[in-house]
C-alpha cells in the first residue's frame, strides 16, 4: 500500500540557477530560489530569493530574505529582510521589515502586529 508522507517542517527545497518554473509552488518547509519562478510561491517556513533569483508572482511565507528580484505581492507573517541587491516591485504586508541601503522598492508597505492562522491580519482585533 502506498503511504503519503508529508514533508518535515524543517525540510529545505532549492531551485538552482538556470532553472525556470512556470506555475505555483507550495512548500511545507524552507525554500531557496536562485532560478526564475513565473507563478505564486507559498512556503510555511523561510524563503530565500538569491541574487540570481526572480519571482514574477505573489509570495506568502513565514520569514524571507530577498537578495534578487520580486515582481508581485509579498505577504510575510513574521520578518521580511530586503538585502542591498534586492529589487521589489509590488506591495508588502509583514509584521517586521528590515531594509538594507541599496535595496530598490516600488510599492506600498503595510505592517501589522498580529496575524491570524491564515497569515492574514486578524481584523477582529481593534
Amino acid at each position: 500500500m502506498a503511504k503519503f508522507i508529508e514533508s518535515e517542517p524543517n525540510s529545505h527545497n532549492t531551485i538552482t540557477v538556470g532553472t525556470e518554473i512556470t506555475g505555483d509552488i507550495v512548500s511545507n518547509g524552507d525554500m531557496r530560489l536562485d532560478g526564475v519562478l513565473n507563478g505564486n510561491l507559498t512556503a510555511k517556513g523561510k524563503l530565500v530569493v538569491g541574487e540570481s533569483g526572480k519571482v514574477n508572482g505573489a509570495i506568502i511565507c513565514k520569514n524571507s530574505d530577498i537578495y534578487g528580484i520580486v515582481e508581485g505581492k509579498l505577504d510575510v507573517s513574521e520578518l521580511l529582510a530586503l538585502k542591498a541587491t534586492a529589487q521589489i516591485i509590488g506591495d508588502i504586508e509583514t509584521n517586521r521589515l528590515a531594509i538594507e541601503p541599496g535595496c530598490k522598492f516600488t510599492g506600498t508597505c503595510k505592517m501589522t502586529d498580529e496575524y491570524s492562522q491564515s497569515g492574514r491580519p486578524d481584523e477582529t482585533e481593534a
